[in-house]
């Protein structure tokens, strides 16, 4: 009874991770869809910016956030994590295996979804075997999304600054054609 509130407890914290990982991955997808509308927008009303110190600091601005800003979404989609390895002593073969049967990485070690399934049964029938594998696939998890909060967090800096700049370069340009009215 003991063994079955603990899988279940690990398989709620691996659902919730997996949620996350999920929201995460659709902030980012959004952010990048948000700037590409303020890019193009930028791209068009380009060559009628009237060149002065101060609107060339902004686009400087503007297009290192902006490129800050795809970097670290792309890193958000495809995150950059440092392998964990979890031994799972596998007591038919006499041996520590290093396979993750949980993800892709370790289900295509396999050569056939029959000796997959052998696998999957050899861990299945220890429960101890069966919640360490579960409980590495939530700590592989719970890393990668502290990789992606991290990098969605500071493409999120870098894409205020990308606005600010350009709404700053906006603004001046709706001044200085709006001054001439202002005090003729």
């Amino acid at each position: 009874m003991e063994s079955g509130k603990q899988f279940s407890a690990l398989l709620q914290v691996l659902s919730g991770e997996q949620q996350v990982i999920q929201r995460t991955d659709q902030k980012a997808f959004t952010l990048l869809s948000i700037l590409g509308v303020f890019m193009v927008f930028f791209i068009v009303h380009f060559p009628k910016i009237q060149m002065n110190l101060f609107n060339f600091l902004m686009m400087i601005i503007y297009f290192t956030s902006a490129m800050g800003t795809i970097f670290y979404l792309v890193q958000v989609i495809v995150p950059r994590v440092r392998k964990h390895k979890t031994k799972i002593e596998d007591k038919d073969v006499g041996k520590d295996e290093v396979i993750n049967p949980t993800f892709f990485a370790g289900i295509s070690q396999f050569n056939s979804p029959e000796e997959y399934g052998l696998y999957l049964k050899s861990i299945a029938k220890d429960d101890e075997q069966l919640y360490q594998m579960f409980a590495s696939q939530v700590f592989a998890l719970g890393k990668i999304n502290l990789q992606k909060n991290t990098n969605i967090r500071f493409s999120m800096y870098f894409f205020i600054a990308a606005l600010l700049s350009e709404l700053l370069i906006i603004m001046a340009m709706a001044y200085s054609r709006a001054l001439p009215f202002l005090f003729s």
